[in-house]
């Protein structure tokens, strides 16, 4: 894999797992990474945002239209959703630390519209080091999924949400990991389907919700075994 270029003290011969001593370090250094073609595109890196040791961390596909503009995680359409739900489960986004697993927007235009498009493996790949480098430095006891893309890049290619979403499993080198799906997918919903999709995800918000009220009293599937 390619190597990052950094900023400010950081040297490019270094990953962010090498000098991941703060938050604030790691951000300014994803700024100036070129490990995929998509910077190229961007407006800019939008990097995790939330309390440096919070309990749980929100992870996502990749930044939106609004997050590229606005340098910030989940401040679009799907981040209002968000923050409704959280809201409604009990949970207060300003302990939660959100971040995605893709740091740049990846688009395609429709006349002057940039339109969502799915990063593909590579680009997934290219920005693992700093995700993993979020979680070694806020030591969350959960790590929340939102949606597949999200799911996988922490689980690996196998994980299916359908199957296993909700369930609280090992995840290693962090601790417990669940998934849910991703709030872009319940905007896409119209109708009744839409509320009753809506209603099922704040019952998943609600499960981080009691993990963290309960702590090690919650089982974890996997959680001894070898």
């Amino acid at each position: 894999m390619e190597r990052s270029s950094f900023s400010e003290d950081a040297r490019p011969d270094e990953q962010p797992l090498d000098f991941a001593t703060s938050l604030k370090r790691l951000a300014a250094a994803a700024r100036t990474c070129v490990n995929c073609p998509l910077y190229k595109h961007a407006t800019q890196t939008v990097f995790g945002e939330g309390p440096e040791k919070a309990r749980v961390v929100f992870v996502g596909e990749q930044p939106g239209d609004q997050e590229d503009l606005q340098g910030h995680p989940f401040v679009g359409p799907s981040g209002k959703l968000l923050d409704r739900c959280l809201e409604e489960a009990g949970l207060d986004r300003r302990q939660i630390y959100i971040t995605n697993a893709v740091k740049h927007f990846k688009w395609e235009p429709a006349g002057k519209r940039r339109l969502h498009k799915k990063p593909g493996a590579r680009e997934i790949a290219a920005c693992h080091p700093w995700l993993q480098a979020e979680l070694h430095l806020i030591e969350p006891r959960l790590v929340v999924a939102l949606g597949a893309t999200a799911a996988q890049a922490l689980m690996g290619p196998a994980f299916r949400v359908t199957k296993d979403r909700g369930r609280f499993l090992k995840l290693e080198g962090v601790g417990a990991f669940m998934a849910t799906v991703h709030p872009s997918s319940l905007l896409r919903l119209a109708g009744p389907d839409r509320e009753e999709q809506i209603g099922q995800f704040v019952e998943d918000l609600r499960k981080v919700a009691g993990f963290l009220r309960k702590g090690r009293e919650t089982r974890i599937e996997g959680e001894g075994k070898r």
